[in-house]
C-alpha cells in the first residue's frame, strides 16, 4: 500500500512563503505523475498543479501561475510546492495526488491512484 504523507503546511501572512512537501512510501514513486490538489472550507476540492513523472511537464491553475512552483526529487520519493505571494484565498486544506497517468491528475479525475491525508494552510490578511 502506497502512502503519501504532506507537510510543510502553517499559518503565513499574506504576501509570504510556504513550501509544502509530499513524500511517498514506494519503489516506483519515479513511474508515477503527481499533482497537488486544495479544498477550502465550504468548497470543492479543486486541482492545484501536476508534474509528470520525469519533472518535464508541469501544468497549473490559473489563480497560481506565477506564485506557486512545483518540483519533485525522485532520488528522495518527494514532490513539492513552493507558494510565493500567498493570498488569504489560498487558505485550505491541500492533498497530495499520485497517479500513472499525467492528464487524469490535470482533469482532476475520479479513482486516481493515491492521496494523502492533506496539509492545512492558512493565509492570514
Amino acid at each position: 500500500q502506497v502512502q503519501l504523507v504532506e507537510s510543510g503546511g502553517g499559518l503565513v501572512q499574506a504576501g509570504g512563503s510556504l513550501r509544502l512537501s509530499c513524500v511517498a512510501s514506494t519503489p516506483t514513486f519515479s513511474r508515477h505523475a503527481l499533482a497537488w490538489f486544495r479544498q477550502a472550507p465550504g468548497k470543492e476540492r479543486e486541482f492545484v498543479a501536476a508534474i509528470s513523472w520525469s519533472g518535464s511537464s508541469t501544468y497549473y491553475v490559473d489563480s497560481v501561475k506565477g506564485r506557486f512552483t512545483i518540483s519533485r526529487d525522485n532520488a528522495k520519493n518527494t514532490v513539492y510546492l513552493q507558494m510565493n505571494s500567498l493570498k488569504p484565498e489560498d487558505t485550505a486544506v491541500y492533498y497530495c495526488a499520485a497517479d500513472s497517468q499525467y492528464w487524469r491528475l490535470v482533469h482532476g479525475s475520479t479513482g486516481l491512484d493515491y492521496w494523502g491525508k492533506g496539509t492545512l494552510v492558512t493565509v492570514s490578511s
